[in-house]
C-alpha cells in the first residue's frame, strides 16, 4: 500500500469512502458526519473518523432517519456542508419528506437565494440475505426527484472521487453503495484534490457489436460476460443518474446498433426505462435490434439465498442476452 501523495494505493471501496470522507473532513471545516453508529460503521465507511475529527464534526444521532435528515438539511441551508449515512436505502422513505419537499427543492423555493450542499450516503441490493426490508434497490426512485443528484459508484476510485465530487457540490446528491461490493479492491489516487465530475459516464470496455449499460455490481457481470462471448462488447458505466451523461451513451449506441440495460432496481418504471427511452428518442434509427433489460422481477427480496439468486440476474443472464441480440 502506498501513502504517498501524487501516487495511488489499492484499497477496498469501503476504505475509499473513508478516505473521501477524511479528506474532506480535513479540507473543510464547514464538513461534518452524521448518522447511526457511525463510530464503528456498520460496513466500516465511517471507521475512525470520530478520532480523527472530533465529535462535535462526527456525531452519532438517535435512530431517527426524519430527525436525522431534517437536522441536514437545516445545517446545510445555514452554512455548513453536512453527510448524513443512512445505513440501508431502505430507511429513506422514512426521511421522505425530508428529502422530496425539502431538500430537493429549498434552492429553486428560495430562488436561488440558499445553497443546499446536503450529501447522503447509503446501501443498497441484495445479494447477502438481508431480506425484503434491507436489500431494495432504489437509486431509480430518487434520480425522478427533481432537484436531487443520484451516483452509482462501482470501483474504489469512483467511490473517492464521486463521493468528494457530492460532498463539494452546492446541491443535494445521494451516494448509493452497493453492500456487496464494499470488499471490491482497487487502485485509488491518494490526491486530496481526485475527484470524479459529476454527470460523467465511464467506458469500461470498447466495443462495435452491442453497447451495455450497466451499474455497481453489474459493471463487474458486464464485464466479465463479455470475456464470454464472440461479439465485441462495449461497457457503459454511467457512474451519475442524475445527470445521465446522455451523450456518452448515444455516441455509443450509434456505433454499436445494440443496447442492453443491466441494472439491480425493478424492471417496472426504472433506470432501465430511462435510458432505453433516451436511446429510442436519440438513437432510433441507429438500431438493428429492440433493446434488452436485465434487471429484478417486480418483487420483494426473498430472504432464502436460493430465491435470493434466482432473483437476481447473474452473469449468464447477460451472457445469455448478447448472444440474442446479436445473434451469436
Amino acid at each position: 500500500m502506498n501513502n504517498t501523495q501524487g501516487k495511488s494505493q489499492t484499497v477496498t471501496i469501503s476504505q475509499a469512502v473513508n478516505m473521501a470522507m477524511d479528506e474532506e473532513l480535513a479540507r473543510d471545516p464547514t464538513v461534518v458526519l452524521l448518522g447511526e453508529d457511525i463510530r464503528q460503521g456498520v460496513f466500516r465507511g465511517t471507521a475512525g473518523l470520530v478520532d480523527t475529527h472530533g465529535e462535535s464534526r462526527v456525531r452519532d444521532s438517535p435512530i431517527s432517519e426524519s430527525a436525522l435528515v431534517g437536522c441536514a438539511v437545516g445545517a446545510a441551508a445555514t452554512g455548513l456542508r453536512p453527510i448524513v449515512e443512512i445505513m440501508y436505502s431502505d430507511f429513506l422513505g422514512l426521511a421522505m419528506d425530508q428529502i422530496m419537499n425539502q431538500a430537493a427543492l429549498m434552492r429553486y423555493m428560495f430562488g436561488g437565494k440558499i445553497r443546499l450542499p446536503l450529501t447522503i450516503r447509503t446501501t443498497e441490493g441484495g445479494g447477502i440475505q438481508t431480506a425484503a426490508q434491507h436489500s431494495k434497490t432504489l437509486h431509480h426512485v430518487f434520480a425522478g426527484l427533481p432537484g436531487i443528484q443520484v451516483v452509482c459508484p462501482a470501483t474504489p476510485a469512483e467511490a473517492k472521487g464521486l463521493l468528494k465530487a457530492a460532498i463539494r457540490s452546492d446541491n443535494p446528491v445521494i451516494c448509493f453503495e452497493n453492500k456487496t461490493l464494499y470488499h471490491l479492491k482497487g487502485e485509488v489516487p491518494d490526491d486530496p484534490d481526485y475527484v470524479i465530475p459529476l454527470g460523467k459516464a465511464a467506458v469500461m470496455r470498447e466495443g462495435d457489436d452491442v453497447t451495455v449499460v450497466a451499474t455497481h455490481t453489474y459493471v463487474h457481470k458486464a464485464l466479465e460476460a463479455a470475456e464470454q462471448v464472440e461479439a465485441s462488447v462495449e461497457v457503459i458505466n454511467p457512474r451519475t443518474l442524475y445527470p445521465l451523461d446522455k451523450e456518452t451513451i448515444l455516441t455509443s449506441v450509434r456505433k454499436t446498433g445494440r443496447l442492453i440495460v443491466a441494472d439491480e432496481s425493478p424492471l417496472s418504471y426504472g433506470t432501465h426505462a430511462e435510458i432505453v427511452a433516451l436511446v429510442v428518442e436519440g438513437a432510433f434509427f441507429d438500431l438493428d435490434a429492440p433493446p434488452k433489460r436485465i434487471g429484478v422481477p417486480d418483487v420483494p427480496m426473498p430472504f432464502s439465498p436460493l430465491l435470493e439468486k434466482e432473483v437476481l440476474p447473474q452473469v449468464e443472464d447477460i451472457v445469455a442476452a448478447i448472444r440474442k441480440i446479436t445473434g451469436e
